[in-house]
């Protein structure tokens, strides 16, 4: 019996790793020598208590080489210097401005009301979204809008290459592109405009005003804390093409600091962005069998022959099977984490990360249940988020 579930095992990490591999052929970066677009750009950052990032944020845009940009801002009632250093900025350079702040209405969580009312008084032919913790690099924007382009695209979005300085961060974060690029196939992302065949990341995301505002902006999803997934949805189901392209190399972004804030970071929305339990369950089953059974079996194998003792109930297939399992569970995690500039050490970490993921899908959707998920003070209801302003960056 366990041979056969071991063989399950070897076609799910099998799969896993050619996905991958498919998926980081079309996964491109943009071109550096991309021309330069006649449309105008707004940089839209909604802000709450980010006197530690606003400036470096801020200035990163307005050092963009794309001849027409412009920051908008939305300063979400913060009770630190992030007004002030605002005020600082909008003094120094006419580009950047602040939008007007209105109260939070019921039903609405706190980042998609900020980002509503960006779009909403942007006037710019595009609208770049992005967190307060995000640094573009000044070509970002123009090798982006020659992205979007490209791919005939009115909505793209990419992961800004993830900064992590804790363990924990470093086996939690990378998880954002292992699930991404193991189950979303890219060439039907890019063949169809089925939601269910989209994904993109709140940090980063440009869309044409025009498809944005049609589709009903952020207020479409307004009680949501994944824009990421909800967003290009419902773009699509507008009738607008989203993708995603590699931007690893013109934006940086340290989404969490510190093991409580990563926990509590992916807890708010882990279980919101896979939507049902019944997904829920069937991603749990094959990370227990494609990346957590064979290292369990090679650990049970590995203690008995180094205490000279035969493991029961294995045999030399289990291992050879549980050794190719891990094997590809490696090479796949390798592979992201040398193209992404991730930790090679928490890629060798490799089910560590997934026991912390899944656990912390598992909380999420307790969490949702009992309506409890929180941020940054603001629980979660079935009426959005309770309190003023805009939470911080979701990925």
């Amino acid at each position: 019996m366990l041979v056969i579930v071991l063989w399950i095992s070897v076609t799910i990490a099998a799969g896993a790793l050619a996905m991958t591999i498919w998926n980081l052929s079309l996964f491109r970066r943009a071109e550096t020598d991309a021309p330069a677009s006649a449309q105008s750009v707004t940089v839209c950052i909604p802000a709450r208590n980010e006197e530690a990032n606003i400036e470096a944020c801020v200035r990163s845009a307005l050092a963009s080489d794309h001849p027409a940009t412009t920051v908008l801002v939305y300063d979400d009632q913060s009770s630190d210097g992030t007004g002030k250093t605002l005020e600082r900025l909008r003094s120094e350079d006419g580009r950047v401005a602040i939008c007007p702040t209105r109260p939070l209405l019921p039903g609405w969580v706190g980042k998609q009301h900020g980002c509503d009312q960006l779009g909403r008084h942007a006037h710019a032919d595009w609208l770049l979204f992005i967190d307060a913790d995000v640094r573009l690099s000044t070509d970002c924007i123009r090798r982006a809008m020659s992205v979007a382009g490209r791919l005939n695209a009115v909505m793209l979005s990419t992961f800004p290459r993830q900064i992590t300085g804790t363990l924990v961060e470093s086996l939690m974060v990378p998880m954002i592109h292992f699930i991404l690029l193991s189950y979303l196939p890219f060439a039907r992302m890019r063949g169809t405009n089925d939601p269910a065949a989209s994904a993109a990341c709140g940090q980063f995301i440009l869309v044409q005003r025009d498809a944005y505002l049609a589709a009903g902006g952020h207020g479409s999803v307004k009680d949501s804390m994944h824009d990421g997934v909800k967003l290009p949805r419902v773009m699509r189901r507008a009738g607008f093409h989203t993708d995603l392209f590699d931007g690893t190399d013109v934006a940086t972004c340290r989404m969490y600091v510190g093991a409580g804030a990563t926990w509590r970071g992916f807890a708010k929305n882990a279980y919101e962005g896979l939507g049902s339990p019944v997904l829920l369950v069937f991603l749990t089953l094959l990370h227990v069998l494609g990346h957590l059974l064979p290292w369990a079996v090679l650990a049970v194998g590995g203690a008995a022959m180094a205490a000279g003792v035969e493991a029961p109930l294995l045999r030399p297939m289990h291992l050879v099977l549980a050794s190719m399992c891990a094997a590809m569970n490696l090479v796949q995690r390798g592979v992201l984490a040398h193209r992404f500039s991730q930790s090679q050490v928490a890629a060798a970490l490799h089910p560590v990360g997934i026991v912390m993921m899944t656990l912390v899908q598992w909380y999420s959707f307790v969490m949702h249940l009992s309506g409890k998920r929180s941020w940054r003070g603001r629980v979660a209801s079935t009426g959005g988020l309770s309190g003023m302003g805009a939470e911080g960056a979701a990925p």
